[in-house]
């Protein structure tokens, strides 16, 4: 209690207030996370469509697009295992060890990026991490659509999935780094929320691309979205030269004038004395280690060397784990032997199905991103777990009556199911995919820590591309047992360790892991009294 009242005495004498009189009052309100912020949102209200926000909304935009890749690749060849004619060119089915296998090398390339990705993003910034995935990306997209009959093509295709997934996690650190770190303090959550819902955009291309190439028959109903999937890496490729880099990253690098310009341009309306400026360049000095482990390629140290390092890495690899083994995978990346396993054979139903669960998806992920800030980290996360769990209780018993007796209303049943546990999922889990893993890293862990984060999230991944694609064939339907069970306990990890990171600027958030509890320390409230200047005269727990 006291190591707190410390630091709040010590913000308020910054306020260059020393007097808690009454009659100075102006307004009273209870806050949950920074009184930093809450001062210069009163001193300096953010505006959130001035043309330097609209800027920056564009920058944010053109790292969504590391999002888009993701999604477009990871859902693509989904897609194509709903497509006779892909299916024939190389002799493969719907389920089964074959997909497993293919579909895997997306990941296996994602765990062998694993050393290369934080020196990507540390020694050149974030944005050249960008432009070095999709510059991979490109390259395996082209390895993959130029297979040849005769030459190899199956293991030419495997070559350019590896590629891709080696590419992604570079492009999928460095993407959500880059928009965070350089987002509004104010803006943050929402802006790095609705980052994840791009995947949701790559997704639906993957399908909408799929579902009209298929129309066209022979080997260009596939060829189509396989050189489809090079669109957004090239973009990137092209605009990434054009952004400014994470403020953060230059002011630790020594460049201290230019993090300054990056901050007054585009969070301080173009004015270096402005409150939001001040406040975060106080916090750079006073929280970022200026010769930390990111500075050196090889050292991890900074990931394990304390507590609060292993406590935030903990926190970061737990989510990343939980948001792929809620079921998700199964119903995302396979699709179609899901449906077959309710009954819905036809490749038109399913395909329309698959594209509309994206589009649903997509608007679902976007009204969540907006919540973020007003429902809470934590709580978004426990109660999606624990509501999908009824969720796949209720499609276990669709789908069992329907094995025992066929019939479309109870397959209709199943298939409404799947549809519901993906509203709820991306509603609560998918904005904050890349948002809550980058926020619980503190600077010198970001870099490598988010490595581990796509290590844990690529392992998840691949035991469910191996597991699914045969637990499907051989036991159908009681594989939605597993997620029924499983889900709660989810939720229960959540609510025992998950500390709550909204309203706080990412510097602060190092308070709440060096206490002995961040947890409890993440869920105090405060009361704060302002004078009419914004400036905050008093702060009480409540």
């Amino acid at each position: 209690m006291s190591d707190t009242k410390e630091t709040v005495t010590t913000h308020i004498n910054n306020t260059g207030s020393d007097h808690g009189d009454a009659k100075h009052v102006a307004e009273v309100k209870v806050i949950s996370g920074s009184e930093a912020i809450a001062e210069a949102k009163l001193k300096e209200p953010p505006k959130k469509f001035s043309a330097y926000a609209m800027i920056l909304y564009v920058i944010a935009f053109v790292g969504f697009f590391c999002s888009t890749c993701n999604g477009f690749d990871g859902s693509m060849f989904n897609a194509l295992l709903t497509n006779k004619e892909f299916k024939k060119y190389y002799n493969v089915e719907s389920t089964g060890a074959w997909a497993g296998i293919v579909t895997s090398m997306y990941q296996i390339g994602g765990v062998t990026a694993l050393p290369f990705i934080g020196p990507a993003c540390d020694t050149w910034g974030r944005r050249y991490g960008m432009m070095i995935g999709a510059a991979i990306g490109c390259a395996g997209v082209i390895i993959q659509a130029t297979t040849r009959p005769g030459h190899n093509p199956v293991g030419q295709f495997m070559g350019g999935r590896f590629l891709l997934g080696f590419a992604v996690p570079i492009m999928t650190t460095a993407g959500p780094l880059h928009v965070i770190e350089t987002s509004h303090p104010a803006h943050r959550g929402v802006v790095t929320g609705l980052y994840n819902t791009f995947w949701f955009v790559g997704s639906l291309l993957a399908a909408g691309v799929a579902r009209g190439a298929a129309n066209i028959g022979g080997k260009t109903s596939w060829i189509i979205p396989v050189w489809m999937q090079i669109l957004f890496p090239g973009l990137i490729l092209l605009l990434a030269w054009f952004l400014p880099e994470s403020p953060r990253w230059l002011y630790t690098r020594g460049r201290h004038t230019e993090a300054t310009k990056v901050l007054a341009k585009y969070h301080g309306e173009g004015k270096e004395d402005s409150v939001w400026v001040t406040m975060q360049l106080r916090e750079y000095e006073e929280y970022l280690n200026m010769d930390g482990g990111d500075k050196r390629w090889w050292d991890y140290g900074s990931l394990f060397k304390t507590r609060q390092a292993r406590y935030r890495l903990m926190c970061n690899c737990v989510f990343a784990i939980f948001a792929q083994w809620s079921g998700n995978q199964a119903v995302d990346y396979f699709i179609a032997g899901v449906l077959e396993s309710a009954g819905v054979t036809d490749q038109t139903k399913q395909m329309n199905i698959n594209l509309g669960k994206s589009c649903m998806q997509f608007a679902f992920a976007v009204a969540g991103a907006t919540f973020v800030d007003k429902l809470g980290r934590r709580p978004m996360m426990i109660y999606t777990f624990g509501f999908v769990s009824f969720v796949w209780v209720a499609a276990v018993a669709a789908v069992a009556v329907n094995s025992k007796t066929p019939s479309d209303s109870a397959a209709n049943g199943f298939v409404a199911m799947i549809f519901l546990f993906n509203a709820v999922y991306a509603f609560g889990i998918t904005p904050l995919q890349a948002l809550f893993p980058v926020e619980v890293l503190s600077f010198e862990m970001r870099g490598k820590g988010m490595a581990f984060s796509n290590l844990s999230l690529t392992t998840a991944m691949l035991i469910n591309q191996f597991a699914y694609p045969i637990a499907l064939k051989n036991i159908q339907w009681k594989l939605y047992i597993v997620f029924a069970v499983w889900c709660p306990v989810q939720a229960a990890v959540c609510w025992w360790i998950i500390p709550e990171t909204k309203n706080r600027t990412l510097e602060e958030l190092d308070d709440i892991f060096n206490s002995p509890n961040p947890r409890n320390a993440s869920l105090i409230k405060k009361k704060i009294a302002a004078d009419t200047q914004g400036n905050i005269l008093e702060v009480e727990k409540v």
